[in-house]
């Protein structure tokens, strides 16, 4: 059993950290900022990853095409594109997605 559980939902966590990242949600917190335009974020990385829209950074490349991304889990949803695989099933039509949001949206 995951030792530290959120009190406000029914999520839980193997680490200190994670559940303070997630306790942001229900607080609303956002204490880091881009320097470049002020935008603000729960955690330190999502800064980091939002800085390469100003940068122009895109440091993770496709093995099999020459698209680049921003951040690692970009790459990982686009690489489903060469491999067919769509882990993201739904529960009532037979419809399965690359990725989450899309199964959300749907």
């Amino acid at each position: 059993e995951r030792p530290f559980p959120c009190t406000r939902c029914p999520k839980a966590f193997w680490h200190k950290k994670s559940l303070t990242l997630h306790q942001r949600i229900h607080d609303g917190e956002h204490p880091f900022t881009c320097p470049c335009c002020h935008k603000a974020f729960r955690d330190k990385h999502a800064v980091t990853v939002h800085q390469r829209v100003h940068t122009g950074e895109r440091p993770f490349t496709c093995s099999r095409c020459p698209k680049t991304f921003r951040d690692k889990h970009s790459l990982t949803i686009h690489q489903r594109v060469h491999t067919g695989e769509r882990p993201f099933a739904c529960a009532r039509c037979p419809k399965a997605f690359r990725d989450k949001k899309t199964l959300t949206d749907h």
